[in-house]
């Protein structure tokens, strides 16, 4: 399935018909709504203002997770929902969600209780119906990994979740819920909520942001769904005038495997606050998160990117030296940081960190809204928007959890050569972020890109296969979602640029010019918000 820029003005041309849906979203929770209503073969459309995964579906720990911490707050409820939903998701997007081990180190002078960390494991485990931890001593935490401080190490646990590529997560979803029949386009922009005789929203006015068409365009729909996470309040602004919404900004760190040799995912708790934390191997680099902060409305930054503060840094630092010490990583290690921006529905707890992650579902004068929720529970939550919206639509039987959102991999590939190019690690690697379309995707690339962009576990077709086939705009939509190069690479991926550069003019057929346009777009995006030190902390910090 190729997305293309003649794919774009096609789609864009179709848009104007009466629609069953219409999703304004693109990420994880709207690809979920989208899967779903294909699956009922309801038609159904999803328009995203900025990229497919632009927020925080691009910026998050990474983790299908339970929520372990959850259950310190009495939340047990959504630990246990999450729990089912990683269990089923392990077996659903085999390759794509992938088992990951967490150790637990206890310090003598540390926050947690030996007590309350086993009585939790073994519930958290007997939710999944598994039997999977493990109480270690000192010396066994150690030899599951040395570089964890030793003094004051008195034991360890381990447990398990499990671990994903965000971005590639919501793209596939989003990709075969349009094999299965739905629409989609991103650099879609909802300006304005249409309303019929009686006062309900019945559609929405669209304007192209990828500068291919230049009139507005007003289509109608059954049900308008409002899937846009963080940004809810200002989609719904328009019929109503208070907030729901309370955005907390999760900052991440990442770091070079070789100067944080860490084969083990770790939780750690932060030595001020006992804020419990992850330090992750993740796609040949190690991910350092997460904060928990509120963020006030950002003003000044391209398509509402998020960074980091100074003071986030700062403190996700002096967690890494608490439990690393000899590690020695500071600021001149970070490759690069990131921000996203949970869509917490508010109860006015004083502390961000109490608020409960469940999902709430509500229905404004027929603008159907969906706020909290996590990665984990998309299924469940894209369920519970369609089931409030039946009331809008004809015939529709009640949506239930038992239909499929991923498609099955493929049990052979293309050319049977193809066996001699990878290990079989990256081949399910692959595979996971493909799905069916991986045999295509290798096709596409040339023999000389079927290796890999060491040392990362990515190979170069998938840079040719993103920039003609998926929906690619701009050259962030491929290094900071598509192919992960400008997070997970020095200096936002510039010693691979030139290859980068000449996949992209023979693909996009870009003159030189256009691609230096684009090229410094990336660069003020990259140092505005994604650089170790972001450009709004490097002026806080001078004084500008």
């Amino acid at each position: 399935m190729r997305w293309d820029m003649k794919w774009r003005k096609e789609t864009w041309e179709t848009l104007n018909q009466e629609w069953d849906i219409i999703v304004i979203g693109g990420g994880i929770t709207g690809a979920g709504i989208l899967r779903e209503a294909a699956n009922a073969g309801l038609k159904t459309l999803l328009v995203e203002a900025y990229d497919f995964a632009f927020g925080t579906s691009s910026r998050s720990s990474k983790l299908i997770h339970g929520g372990f911490r959850y259950m310190s707050n009495g939340q047990f409820d959504v630990t246990y929902e999450s729990v089912k939903e990683r269990e089923w998701l392990l077996g659903e997007a085999k390759n794509l969600v992938t088992p990951l081990q967490f150790l637990v180190p206890l310090f003598k002078d540390g926050k947690m209780k030996e007590s309350s960390l086993k009585i939790g494991t073994i519930i958290y485990d007997m939710m999944a119906k598994k039997w999977k931890h493990q109480f270690l001593s000192g010396q066994q935490t150690l030899a599951k990994c040395s570089i964890i401080r030793q003094e004051g190490l008195e034991k360890g646990v381990t447990y398990y979740d499990a671990q994903m590529d965000d971005s590639r997560f919501v793209l596939r979803i989003i990709r075969e819920a349009v094999m299965a029949g739905a629409t989609a386009i991103n650099y879609t922009k909802v300006t304005q909520l249409l309303k019929d005789d009686t006062g309900r929203v019945n559609g929405v006015v669209l304007v192209d942001q990828s500068g291919e068409e230049d009139s507005p365009l007003e289509i109608r729909a059954k049900v308008v769904i409002n899937a846009t996470g963080p940004w809810s309040d200002e989609v719904r602004s328009s019929i109503r005038d208070t907030d729901k919404i309370r955005k907390l900004r999760g900052c991440h760190l990442v770091f070079p495997f070789d100067k944080f040799p860490l084969n083990h995912a770790v939780t750690l708790l932060h030595p001020d606050d006992g804020r419990l934390m992850f330090a992750i191997p993740w796609e040949g680099t190690v991910l350092v998160g997460t904060t928990d902060l509120d963020h006030p409305q950002a003003a000044g930054r391209p398509g509402n990117e998020t960074c980091c503060t100074m003071e986030e840094i700062d403190y996700l630092l002096s967690a890494i030296e608490y439990t690393f010490p000899n590690v020695q990583v500071g600021k001149k290690d970070i490759i690069s940081t990131m921000a996203g921006l949970r869509p917490i529905i508010s109860s006015g707890a004083e502390n961000p960190s109490d608020e409960s992650r469940a999902h709430e579902v509500w229905d404004e004068d027929g603008l159907i809204n969906i706020g909290g929720g996590k990665i984990t529970i998309f299924r469940i939550m894209a369920i519970d928007v369609l089931n409030l919206a039946r009331k809008y639509l004809e015939d529709v039987p009640e949506f239930k959890t038992n239909q499929r959102f991923f498609e099955p991999l493929p049990e052979t590939l293309v050319a049977n050569d193809m066996d001699d190019c990878f290990d079989l690690q990256t081949m399910n690697y692959l595979l996971g972020r493909y799905g069916l379309e991986l045999g295509e995707m290798l096709a596409v690339g040339k023999a000389e890109e079927l290796c890999q962009i060491s040392p990362l576990p990515n190979i170069w077709a998938e840079v040719r296969w993103c920039v003609k086939s998926e929906a690619v705009l701009h050259l962030d939509d491929l290094l900071l979602r598509r192919v992960r190069l400008g997070l997970l690479l020095p200096n936002g991926g510039e010693e691979v640029m030139p290859k980068v550069k000449s996949i992209f003019q023979e693909e996009m057929k870009w003159t030189d010019e256009q691609w230096n346009r684009e090229y410094q777009r990336y660069r003020d995006i990259w140092e505005q918000a994604y650089a170790p030190i972001p450009h709004d902390v490097k002026l806080e910090l001078e004084g500008g």
